[in-house]
């Protein structure tokens, strides 16, 4: 029997005693490795409708704002938080469309005809416009997932798909309006590494108003980060990562920022905002996080880190030059990144990470990013 074979087969087989995969599986999939894609989708199944255990963000002014996640949120209430629920959604309209050979084609699909529906998406526009913290609810993580979401809903040809893009349409249109209003206040760019950071969400978002068309916000969205980001030098990639990040500040800007200038323009402005770079092919230069305890749902942050900073790493060295002496050290990086997030999602999971963290596997692993 081919090893290949053999892999899928004992993935396949254990997938309900992942503690095992790691003794038997090279975790350096391919993105074509159907099992490794299943596995993805289970976990996102297992969620997306799983109100509890739950964290709420929700201010109330008296009593009758105490409500249970489902009243709030009613198309995303699972996996832990409403962000979570979105990209949860996300990853099962990514494997549909991307692997319709998927077992999990005909579950995912019930799945998201629930959530789907008129009742929901008029509900959840009716939390997004509550006065005084509809407009900045999820921003900017959440809403640019969202968006996200309703990209890859665009680009997937079937029945479905327009019929649950037509349903979701006016809470696109609710939180497109809420991110136009808020991107000329915004003073500053927001350089952490958790959700409020800005660099990951403009690049989400980026990539939504070319796929969706929207000329009007996509001038608005590259006016912002230029004026937020290319004057940048110099990037302290040396303080990161801090202890509960899932993504990076500085690779994150570098990685939105190959999606405004040109192919020349970029390579110069790498130069002076991450020189430490190395021009030998090491990937040492940017060290791959580690969990000590992966129920603690802060630390397994770095999970994603690795996963994030893999694909943004692949994106990064994407945009350069062909013939870039960087590229070989960015690739080496991003390879040992991705060696470590994938392991993590298939081999060693808790809720408080596999609530969200097959979300970003699926991310990189089918190079949605690219």
């Amino acid at each position: 029997m081919k090893l290949t074979m053999l892999r899928k087969l004992i993935l396949v087989l254990t997938l309900v005693t992942p503690s095992l995969i790691a003794k038997a599986v090279n975790t350096n999939v391919s993105s074509s490795d159907l099992t490794v894609v299943n596995r993805f989708a289970q976990l996102a199944l297992a969620c997306v409708h799983k109100e509890y255990p739950n964290i709420i963000k929700h201010m109330m002014t008296g009593t009758e704002h105490v409500k249970p996640p489902k009243q709030l949120y009613p198309a995303f209430y699972g996996c832990f938080d409403w962000h979570s629920s979105v990209h949860g959604h996300w990853l099962l309209t990514r494997i549909a469309s991307q692997y319709p050979e998927t077992p999990h084609y005909q579950d995912i699909v019930k799945h998201l005809d629930i959530s789907f529906t008129k009742e929901n998406i008029t509900g959840e526009v009716a939390y997004f416009s509550r006065e005084g913290t509809g407009t900045s609810f999820e921003r900017p993580y959440g809403l640019a997932w969202f968006l996200q979401l309703t990209s890859e809903l665009r680009e997937w040809n079937s029945p479905e798909a327009k019929q649950w893009l037509t349903t979701l349409l006016p809470l696109e249109q609710k939180i497109v309006a809420n991110v136009t209003d808020w991107l000329p206040k915004l003073s500053f760019p927001i350089r952490v590494g958790e959700h409020s950071q800005t660099a990951f969400a403009f690049g989400l978002m980026l990539d939504w108003s070319r796929t969706a068309g929207d000329v009007a916000f996509e001038n608005l969205l590259t006016k912002t980060i230029t004026r937020l980001y290319a004057n940048d030098v110099n990037c302290p990639l040396t303080y990161e990562p801090s202890g509960q990040d899932f993504l990076s500040p500085c690779i994150a800007e570098a990685d939105l920022m190959r999606r405004v200038y040109s192919t020349e323009n970029y390579a110069k402005w790498l130069s002076a905002f991450l020189p430490s770079i190395p021009i030998d092919g090491e990937a040492s230069w940017i060290n791959v996080a580690t969990v000590v305890d992966k129920s603690d749902g802060k630390l397994a942050h770095l999970d994603g880190l690795n996963l994030s900073r893999a694909w943004m790493l692949e994106g990064i060295a994407s945009a350069l030059p062909s013939g870039d002496k960087r590229v070989a050290a960015i690739n080496s990086a991003a390879q040992a990144h991705k060696v470590a997030g994938v392991d993590a999602v298939i081999n060693d999971m808790h809720y408080m990470g596999s609530h969200w963290l097959g979300s970003f596997a699926t991310y990189l692993e089918t190079q949605r990013g690219l």
